[in-house]
């Protein structure tokens, strides 16, 4: 618990501390569309190509349940697209995200770290923080949610497709939106948002923390793209409780 706590308050120290040089320095719009173009281009065929196979799977799965219960699988279409639109795809997309970028950036800043052109930063009047982890964060909060969309789109498409032509039903009920609402798209757009600003949080801070080597820079990827993951897990986690509890 401890653990989780540190986590948790030096991310979030991290954050405002960014937030602030952001906000002193300026913060470079080239920079922020750099990034969010280098992390959408970088993840955007992997989230299409995980999420395909994950709806592939799942509805599968769901066929064989059906075939126990009810004998229609297009009954579970509309909860389907439902769960994929508030639970999965914002879960599963950041998981994809962050084993990708988290590991990507760690490397670069721990790179930096470790040949002391962090310092060097420091020295020249900038700030580390404006130049390396806000528009970082930035980019990542404004391209997960595009993410986690493209996510819902592929994994509902892949189902339906995997329904119409594998077991002969409906597939258009795999993309119903009968049950969704406004507090399960609020719901998803939340989650996005915090994975969003907690991955490059997560791996700016394990990078910049990087002394030493090579072997500084490996376990610095490693720990960000570990702490990453369970930090969007603990997100997904939190969220759900909260609307749970609120009934929304």
């Amino acid at each position: 618990m401890t653990g989780v706590l540190q986590l948790v308050g030096a991310q979030a120290l991290l954050l405002v501390r960014s937030a602030q040089s952001a906000r002193r320095e300026g913060l470079s719009r080239k920079e922020v569309l750099k990034q969010a173009a280098e992390l959408g281009a970088a993840s955007g065929l992997l989230i299409a190509v995980g999420m395909a196979f994950f709806g592939t799977v799942l509805v599968t799965i769901a066929w064989a349940q059906a075939r126990k219960y009810t004998g229609n699988i297009s009954l579970v279409g509309p909860p389907y697209f439902e769960l994929i639109i508030r639970e999965f795809s914002p879960l599963l997309t950041a998981l994809l995200v962050a084993s990708r970028a988290a590991a990507s950036t760690s490397a670069e800043l721990g790179a930096m770290a470790v040949n002391e052109q962090v310092e060097a930063l420091e020295l020249s009047a900038a700030d580390p923080l404006a130049e390396l982890v806000a528009p970082r964060v930035l980019a990542s909060i404004l391209t997960v949610p595009l993410l986690t969309a493209l996510g819902v789109v592929t994994s509902a498409a892949a189902a339906a497709l995997t329904v119409t032509y594998a077991f002969g039903a409906d597939g258009g009920s795999f993309i119903d939106p009968r049950f969704v609402d406004g507090g399960d798209l609020l719901c998803a757009f939340l989650k996005a948002v915090l994975n969003g600003a907690f991955i490059p949080l997560a791996a700016s801070l394990r990078g910049l923390r990087a002394r030493g080597g090579a072997g500084a820079v490996g376990e610095a990827v490693t720990l960000g793209v570990v702490e990453a993951c369970m930090g969007c897990l603990l997100i997904d986690f939190v969220v759900a409780a909260v609307f749970l509890i609120l009934g929304v």
